[in-house]
């Protein structure tokens, strides 16, 4: 998932970031041993009035108040068409220290390995969502997990069964899987107090070192630091993915063989202020909405309106609306495409951002399109109002159900019984986020040309949606397309029918496995 691109356009944002986020990470390891002294550390609770006392009159500690339960693993099978596996499912958490040896977080994770095979040569992979603020839920119990919850689009309600089924396109039977939840998602929390705590999570660089650390301490934790490593982020870790391997590399001496990315945000300068470049990166997906209302829509099919994105109509933009004749073309155009009025797209320009389209594409019907899954529509709850209030039906339905299934899986299934609440997607870590306060948003792009340039043998797979408004294929494809010659044969580009999630279609998710195969077993 990835934040309301929208919202970001109020802000001016950077990737510069305190060098606080950088190295306000120690480690992530069990907890240090008490320390001599008796007057209560800073973050903890000590003796009425702040007097000392002994050890067995202290009061237990804020981070011990708030750790998570101790490592549950429990043996699995897997019955699936043509196979059975067998695996070990771990539940837990890695705590992370500051510099100075103070708990600041519980990361909690959730890892399956295969019973039976070779630790030093079986591949792992870890895998994490965006927002930020999502869970690994979504990835876990949607694509790649043993479990998979029926995400069908339309057809999922917030009161839709959250019984999970074995899902015949887990990745378990070519790598073992470690889903790692960043503070204040899934089961993660702090365990200090305090503003600098929070900022040394909350920001773009802070946030992927974090992840980085965990990926070294799991990895250290189960003797796997000989494994062969991949890593795989979606939407906004499109974001966290090349910052977390370039981290690996660099800081925690590990390497990494492939990253996934999976409808991934690289680069958000062309979703902020005016910039003409998120008018071309969302029209093939408009098309693609448009015509697949009346038949099955592939990439394939969208060519000609690539070309025209990319060409006249990117043209036509740069001219500027004081020029009526391309406005007006262009506007026409954009019209004949997706069979919005014509009206309505003279009186934009042509430049629809996403919340018009949505409103506009089935206005008639009373009807919005979803953002994460335009091919999704629900009802507009004020549709004779002359602002846009409504949510998102292709995404506010999984909510619920996905909650409650990553609920009952951890608690049922695995065994592992944490208090408080699963957060699967937590709309305050957005609002806190540190995207920075200079002139250059947040990109990824110069470490993805790093982490290619410094291992020649690392490859990268990204996977899109046709009919995602959120991050839109054909942007990140403009991305990739301006990465030097060197690495074009390692990185592979795939767009199939379905939305942000894609893989919620039983096509898509299967085409897409395939090719996460081929990428690790080569």
């Amino acid at each position: 998932m990835i934040t309301n691109l929208p919202a970001l356009r109020r802000t001016v944002l950077v990737l510069a970031v305190s060098a606080f986020a950088l190295a306000g990470f120690a480690r992530a390891d069990d907890p240090p041993k008490p320390r001599p002294e008796t007057a209560a550390p800073a973050g903890q609770k000590g003796g009425r009035g702040g007097g000392t006392q002994s050890a067995s009159q202290a009061s237990p500690s804020a981070a011990e108040l708030h750790r998570l339960p101790p490592d549950s693993t429990t043996k699995q099978t897997l019955d699936l068409p043509g196979r059975t596996l067998n695996f070990a499912a771990t539940a837990g958490s890695i705590r992370v220290f500051d510099g100075k040896s103070e708990p600041l977080a519980d990361i909690a994770y959730t890892s399956y390995e295969l019973a039976g095979a070779d630790r030093a040569t079986r591949p792992v992979t870890f895998l994490f969502n965006g927002g930020p603020g999502a869970s690994s839920a979504w990835l876990q119990f949607g694509a790649a997990g043993p479990w998979r919850l029926p995400l069908d689009g339309e057809a999922l309600s917030p009161s839709a069964s959250p019984e999970v089924k074995p899902n015949a396109e887990t990745w378990l039977d070519f790598t073992d899987l470690v889903f790692i939840d960043p503070v204040s998602t899934g089961y993660s929390r702090f365990v200090a107090s305090g503003e600098d705590a929070r900022k040394s999570f909350y920001s773009v660089d802070g946030d992927a070192n974090s992840i980085a650390l965990v990926i070294r301490r799991w990895l250290e934790k189960h003797d796997r630091l000989t494994s062969p490593k991949y890593v795989a982020g979606e939407s906004y870790g499109g974001i966290r993915g090349p910052k977390v391997v370039r981290q690996l590399q660099l800081q925690h001496g590990v390497g990494v063989r492939g990253l996934i990315m999976v409808s991934p945000l690289l680069d958000f300068r062309e979703f902020t202020g005016t910039s003409l470049l998120q008018y071309v990166a969302t029209l093939p997906s408009y098309v693609a909405v448009a015509r697949e209302t009346k038949g099955p829509v592939k990439r394939a099919d969208l060519a000609d309106v690539e070309a025209y994105a990319r060409g006249e109509f990117l043209a036509d933009l740069v001219k500027g609306e004081a020029d009526k004749e391309a406005t007006n073309r262009l506007a026409d155009k954009v019209a004949e495409l997706t069979g919005i009025d014509q009206a309505v797209s003279r009186r934009l320009a042509g430049r629809f951002d996403v919340g018009e389209f949505r409103r506009e594409f089935d206005r008639k019907n009373g009807k919005v399109t979803g953002r994460y899954d335009a091919s999704v529509r629900g009802f507009d709850p004020y549709p004779d109002s002359s602002s846009s209030r409504f949510g998102d039906p292709s995404g506010d339905s999984l909510q619920a159900p996905l909650t409650s299934a990553a609920v009952d899986v951890l608690t049922r299934k695995l065994n592992w019984r944490p208090d408080g609440s699963y957060e699967v997607l937590n709309g305050a870590v957005e609002g806190h986020w540190d995207f920075g306060r200079g002139i250059n948003p947040p990109q990824s792009v110069s470490e993805l040309r790093q982490i290619l340039a410094t291992d020649a043998k690392l490859n990268v797979l990204v996977g899109h949606g046709l009919f995602d408004l959120a991050t839109p294929y054909f942007g990140t494809r403009r991305v990739l397309d301006q990465l030097p010659a060197f690495v074009t044969q390692r990185v592979k580009f795939v767009v199939y029918p379905g939305g942000h999630m894609f893989y919620s279609r039983d096509g898509s998710r299967q085409a897409f496995r395939s090719e996460v195969e081929t990428l690790i077993r080569e």
